[in-house]
């Protein structure tokens, strides 16, 4: 992003000498009191006067989370521990936008067990981990982890169904097809009991966390006092199991002759950003492995980037499988943490970050640079991957930064804002001839969407597109009035998360999905609310069209440039997002007014029905008899609903 004329950091640069020469942790506010970025330091005078230097000498993050700073502030700490303690704590709490995050990306699989329901079930998962959880993993492949999990099966034959296939088998008494095929044992049937299904559950964590050896000779010892019985069924059966694991096992080669649990993390960059890989091994065996593509937020070098990575990364993970609460709790902090992190370099810090590995995982962890061996051998392979993800993702994805600075540059100058609208926010309304009146609030920070962050709004007063825009703007920064901190100067607190709250802060430019009189209502809501730095456009879908309130005629962006290009994927979002909750909206009413004709049929019936037959389309496809199977719905209701369904059919058909 260019340099602005003014330097806005003379405005907020600390007095000479007023800079402890300390240890300590410093956050970076914006205009809107929001953190942007946090840092520690051993010397914070040291640390915060570079910040200050010559801003063409400066990082191009770097330059950017200065010149969109209006505060910086500072707390001393005692002692490297305390300040990476604090550092974490603060990037977890206020999530900056310019500091770098490891979060778990979802296109990684992990193998969830349900310890928490009465038959745990295993299966293939994406996503956030959940309490009463145990998950082994990340992997690189879906597809390699069900072929694992389809053979460990025939050993191991623990639930895999949803809920609902679980509880359908359950109704009718027969098991799906991998009961009949001896891949589940069938607890919806009571073919075995929850008690014994726990045991085939216990014994499948025991092997999938790396205690091969325990049930292998297990099974060998059964086979051999089988034949030796003259069982010879169950011992061929047993001689099968043991084929089946030794081919899964084949999967999982061994690379540390020691049996160590290490992660080895390696990196490959360059001056803008960096891709990190790490192997997860456990038991001398690779169980995991996981990357990423990161900007960089400032200069530094490996040694920089392995402390970001390590204070950051072990954090979350440690904090996830703690929160999980199960009797496993423990062990998944010891796998989330394991005894050795091998890296490219040591930080400034090793001692200090060893230290607080060790706490987390509550024993010794080593943090080394390995130097022979097979460690050494296995860093380099773990470099070779970074490296060619890196290519990979120059290849893939070659100008994406400079495409989106280039897009908000383009922005600012196109439509004369002080500074890049590096927070955009996006109103669409939907609606059928004006029924069921819904809006969409998306919200993309730095060029990128940051779905957390979207809202939905069921319009209360829907008298046009116009006046719903207008309801919308001003619900949402009523609500922003009303979490903002009392003086005005920074965003409220959550007093339950300890995080700023969301909408505290308002976005740089705020777009709304229409022509002039969406844009004028929009700018005439935030003048009467006394809002005056958030720029407010139209963008009209026929032509492209971008409408500044108060202007007669379209402003026209060239239909090639970067600008038009993010506009157009901001209103593509809201549009999507609100047409998705408008479907939602219409088929409850549908549901709600053709089930509300029964007589006697209560709030508590209508939930269970539909729960039940999972849409309303599969309720009017129902028999009778099989809407009474329904607990609470005896066949005098089934009837009366099944007549309802038909009437309100009939009724749609008429009305097309």
């Amino acid at each position: 992003m260019a340099e602005p004329s003014t330097d806005r950091r003379v405005s907020y640069r600390p007095a000479p000498g007023t800079i402890p020469d300390a240890p300590g942790v410093y956050k970076f506010r914006d205009s809107g009191g929001r953190v942007i970025y946090v840092g520690k330091a051993k010397s914070l005078r040291g640390r915060l006067n570079s910040y200050f230097a010559d801003v063409s000498g400066l990082h191009p993050r770097t330059a950017q989370m200065v010149t969109t700073a209006a505060s910086v502030e500072w707390t001393v700490v005692t002692t490297e521990v305390e300040a990476l303690q604090l550092e974490y704590n603060w990037i977890k709490e206020f999530d900056p936008r310019f500091n770098v995050r490891y979060r778990d990306d979802k296109s990684y699989p992990v193998l969830a067990v349900t310890l928490n329901e009465e038959f745990p079930r295993l299966h293939v998962y994406r996503g956030a981990r959940r309490k009463g959880v145990r998950y082994f993993g990340p992997y690189a492949h879906a597809w390699a982890l069900r072929e694992t999990l389809d053979v460990l099966l025939r050993v191991f034959p623990a639930r895999t169904c949803k809920p609902d296939v679980f509880r359908r088998q359950a109704r009718i008494g027969r098991p799906c097809l991998l009961g009949d095929i001896g891949k589940c044992s069938a607890p919806c049937v009571g073919r075995v009991t929850a008690a014994q299904h726990r045991r085939i559950v216990d014994d499948f964590c025991e092997f999938f966390a790396g205690r091969t050896d325990v049930m292998m000779r297990r099974l060998e010892k059964e086979m051999q006092e089988a034949a030796a019985e003259l069982e010879f069924e169950r011992a061929a059966r047993l001689r099968d199991d043991l084929g089946a694991l030794k081919r899964a096992m084949e999967k999982q080669a061994v690379v540390l002759g020691d049996g160590a649990d290490a992660d080895v993390v390696a990196f490959a960059q360059d001056d803008l950003e960096a891709a990190v890989q790490v192997f997860h091994v456990r038991g001398g065996r690779v169980r995991g492995q996981r990357g990423w593509v990161i900007e960089k937020p400032e200069q530094t070098g490996t040694a920089g980037l392995v402390d970001q990575f390590l204070s950051q990364f072990y954090g979350d993970q440690a904090g996830a499988d703690a929160s999980a609460e199960t009797v496993d709790a423990v062990e998944s902090v010891e796998n989330a943490v394991p005894r050795e992190v091998l890296v490219p370099e040591l930080p400034d810090d090793a001692p200090a970050i060893a230290e607080w590995l060790s706490a987390l995982r509550g024993s010794r962890v080593q943090l080394r640079v390995p130097q022979r061996g097979d460690k050494r051998a296995l860093m380099e392979t773990v470099e070779r991957n970074a490296k060619e993800a890196f290519v990979q993702h120059k290849l893939k994805r070659a100008g994406d930064l400079t495409a989106r600075s280039a897009a908000l540059q383009d922005l600012q100058d196109q439509l004369g804002l002080d500074t890049a609208p590096l927070r955009i926010e996006c109103i669409d309304i939907s609606h059928t001839q004006g029924m069921d009146v819904v809006a969409s609030l998306v919200v993309f920070e730095d060029g990128l969407p940051r779905k957390s962050e979207n809202r939905r709004f069921a319009i209360r007063e829907a008298e046009g597109d116009v006046a719903s825009i207008a309801e919308v703007v001003r619900r949402r920064f009523a609500r922003m009035l009303s979490e903002t901190a009392p003086d005005g100067s920074t965003p409220g607190i959550d007093p339950v998360t300890g995080r700023p709250k969301k909408f505290a802060y308002p976005p740089n430019l705020l777009v709304v999905d229409g022509a002039g009189p969406q844009a004028n209502a929009a700018a005439d809501v935030l003048t009467e609310m006394g809002i005056g730095d958030v720029a407010v456009i139209g963008i009209a879908k026929r032509l492209e069209e971008i409408w500044l309130p108060a202007e007669s005629e379209p402003y026209i962006l060239p239909r090639n440039s970067e600008a038009m290009y993010l506009l157009q994927r901001v209103r593509d979002a809201a549009h999507d997002f609100a047409i998705r909750y408008h479907r939602e909206k219409r088929a409850k009413r549908m549901t709600t007014s053709a089930l509300d004709e029964v007589p006697g049929l209560g709030e508590v019936r209508k939930t269970a029905l539909i729960k039940h037959f999972g849409s309303l389309k599969r309720l009017r496809a129902a028999t009778i008899d099989e809407i009474s199977e329904v607990p609470g719905v005896g066949r005098h209701t089934a009837t009366a609903v099944a007549a309802a369904l038909v009437r309100d059919r009939d009724k749609e058909g008429n009305d097309v």
